[in-house]
């Protein structure tokens, strides 16, 4: 049999209770294709987006793009300075003979003509191919007021 609890201060040795974890400052959309991306900004609306397309990825996680390979890690890198409310669409492109088709929903809609590309969605700006790779770029345009 367990012993009856003291009266005042048996719980002083639990432990508090689990804390949420702090929110991330930004929310992040994984979209692959341009429905799925047309999609994303739609629900965001009104909010901040930058966008990242790159080659989409195989069963292992490599995409064919080399180049978005080693982007990768550089623009999530460059995420810990985005503002608070913003939203960061990842988009996967598709395969490389559909990216290849200058007709493309992705050329035509949104004139994006290589990969890597990092937007910020309805403002010029925006990072192409190896301007992904370098971190200063990356961080200025996370953290470039409108």
């Amino acid at each position: 049999m367990v012993p009856a609890a003291e009266p005042g201060g048996s719980h002083s040795s639990l432990a508090p209770p689990p804390q949420p974890l702090p929110m991330a400052p930004y929310e992040e959309v994984r979209v692959s294709g341009f429905e799925e991306f047309d999609k994303a900004v739609e629900q965001h609306k009104g909010k901040t987006i930058f966008a990242y397309f790159t080659g989409s990825k195989d069963a292992e996680g490599k995409s064919w793009c080399p180049d978005c390979e080693q982007a990768d890690p550089v623009v999530r890198e460059g995420l810990k300075h985005i503002k608070e409310g913003c939203v960061f669409i990842y988009c996967q492109v598709g395969e490389r003979p559909y990216w290849k088709d200058p007709d493309n929903d992705f050329r035509k809609n949104l004139k994006i003509t290589a990969v890597p590309t990092l937007l910020k969605h309805g403002t010029p700006q925006k990072l192409v191919e190896s301007e992904c790779l370098q971190a200063t770029l990356v961080e200025m345009l996370f953290s470039e007021d409108e």
